[in-house]
């Protein structure tokens, strides 16, 4: 096999090196990473000023751009002659669960690998520190090597995001649907030595909702690894259906 690494913590995180060393006998492994941390960039593309990209070593490259631009550069540019049969994105430090998806740079490195027609799966630990990435590592390898001899066949357009609990036995996965959390959606503001405002965003998880078969419900309630297929589509065909007969005054419905 060929893999593509890459990640949003930069390519110094540890989480990268140890999915580096875990999937090296399957294969050609390329590293192309971000040179510094992008957690939450999601899948922004650079686009204003010229992207730089340093050698590191042997098929090891870091990019000051986001973890989209990395892919973008990867399968464009540095392996266009011989792209990677599998884009593996991670591993993150802290989870990528529920809504998560939609701010996570490292989901997006592996939604625009699916875009440019590679398999791709993002994984991601749930944890803090100290971080024990062995048995994410363990799983990704695992994932890697069925993708790889064709045991799951990924559909055009379609990626897995997965999430490891912070259990150095975890042994179990599950199959799962993205659930529902939320947020303390704190906003902090603070004075600078001018007297100018400046804020914090964020906060951290208060709840999730039971939603049974959820990425949620698995890992946080099941201590259990959960595997998410997730599609490009973001269309509401439910929606569509029900508003295809509806008209609006002053213009004639047409079809397409």
């Amino acid at each position: 096999m060929r893999l593509l690494l890459t990640n949003d913590d930069g390519i110094d995180s540890p989480g990268i090196a140890a999915l580096a060393a875990a999937v090296a006998e399957l294969g050609e492994v390329t590293v192309v990473a971000p040179d510094r941390e992008q957690s939450a960039a999601s899948h922004a593309i650079t686009l204003s000023r010229p992207l730089r990209v340093q050698t590191l070593g042997e098929r090891r490259f870091a990019v000051d751009g986001t973890p989209t631009d990395c892919v973008y550069l990867a399968l464009n540019h540095l392996l266009k002659d011989a792209r990677p049969d599998l884009v593996v994105s991670g591993i993150n430090k802290g989870s990528n669960l529920a809504d998560d998806v939609t701010y996570s740079g490292t989901v997006a490195a592996a939604v625009e690998a699916a875009m440019l027609g590679v398999p791709s799966f993002a994984i991601s630990l749930a944890a803090r520190p100290p971080w024990n990435f062995g048995p994410a590592a363990r799983f990704a390898r695992a994932l890697a090597a069925e993708i790889g001899n064709g045991k799951i066949a990924l559909p055009p357009q379609t990626l897995l995001n997965v999430n490891v609990p912070p259990r150095a036995d975890v042994s179990r996965f599950a199959w799962t649907r993205l659930g529902r959390r939320s947020y303390g959606n704190m906003v902090e503001e603070r004075r600078d030595p001018r007297g100018r405002s400046y804020y914090w965003i964020g906060g951290d998880e208060l709840m999730h909702q039971n939603i049974p078969g959820s990425d949620c419900n698995a890992l946080v309630d099941g201590g259990m690894i959960s595997v998410t297929p997730l599609h490009l589509d973001v269309t509401a065909h439910g929606l569509l259906d029900a508003f295809s007969a509806l008209s609006l005054p002053g213009f004639e419905r047409g079809t397409v």
